[in-house]
């Protein structure tokens, strides 16, 4: 059964006052900031979910900005798991940045809160560095990376950056923002990529150039004849809803 989730990196831009004129840095900063301290993690945690969980869902894509492996201490776990529980909110996959080494690595599959959060959708220069470390992980944990395609420019460039093998914990993490971005038919690109589709980042921008995203369907991503395709190569696994306006 599919999942549809919230990515909550779609609040990147709020704790600096939906006004992001410094790239997404400048939001992933401040949002860290805002969520590190101990002191104030539970309440603006929990504030956080109830909002989510106010507009319908009831799983979401955790944005490693909310509980980040650089600064999370078993307290702020805690804290996490038990706030999810509460809300009764899944977490379907982690967000983000995945550390350089084989060492962040093992922290960032530590990190999820709760059990069954077996997807981590984004990217990790490992993939290239030490396929083998990131594979030999993924196995030990349970897991499975899937690739976000940000500066690739088609479905084939996709592929060859995921590489051949390791099919059981190595996939894509399709975000078809970005090929609208570049002008590649997002439609096509999952149809493409077919079996190595690990999970989707389903989200729709303005024009072929930017990366100002929209609502769904109103900008220049195919958004239904992507989730056509879903249908069409059999896929069961999870869609997240992206949207992160920086104003």
């Amino acid at each position: 059964m599919t999942t549809i989730s919230f990515m909550t990196a779609n609040y990147v831009a709020r704790q600096i006052g939906y006004n992001m004129t410094e790239g997404w840095m400048q939001g992933d900063n401040a949002t860290n900031a805002y969520f590190e301290p101990i002191e104030t993690y539970h309440a603006r945690f929990v504030d956080m979910l109830a909002e989510i969980k106010g507009l319908g869902f009831s799983a979401i894509d955790l944005w490693l900005a909310h509980l980040n492996w650089r600064w999370a201490t078993d307290d702020h776990i805690a804290i996490a798991k038990q706030a999810l529980l509460d809300a009764n909110l899944t977490v379907v996959s982690l967000a983000g940045g995945f550390g350089a080494t084989r060492e962040e690595f093992h922290c960032c599959v530590q990190i999820g809160p709760g059990d069954g959060v077996g997807i981590l959708g984004g990217g990790t220069p490992l993939l290239q560095s030490d396929r083998p470390a990131l594979a030999a992980i993924a196995r030990e944990y349970g897991v499975r990376f899937g690739y976000e395609n940000h500066p690739e420019h088609s479905s084939a460039e996709l592929l060859e950056k995921i590489g051949a093998g390791d099919e059981d914990v190595i996939g894509a993490c399709v975000d078809t923002g970005w090929f609208g971005t570049h002008g590649y038919d997002a439609a096509q690109a999952l149809r493409e990529v077919g079996p190595r589709l690990i999970h989707l980042h389903l989200k729709d921008v303005a024009a072929q150039g930017g990366h100002d995203t929209v609502r769904l369907g109103t900008g220049v991503v195919p958004v239904r004849e992507c989730v056509a395709v879903l249908k069409e190569i059999g896929y069961t696994g999870g869609i997240s809803i992206e949207h992160e306006p920086e104003h």
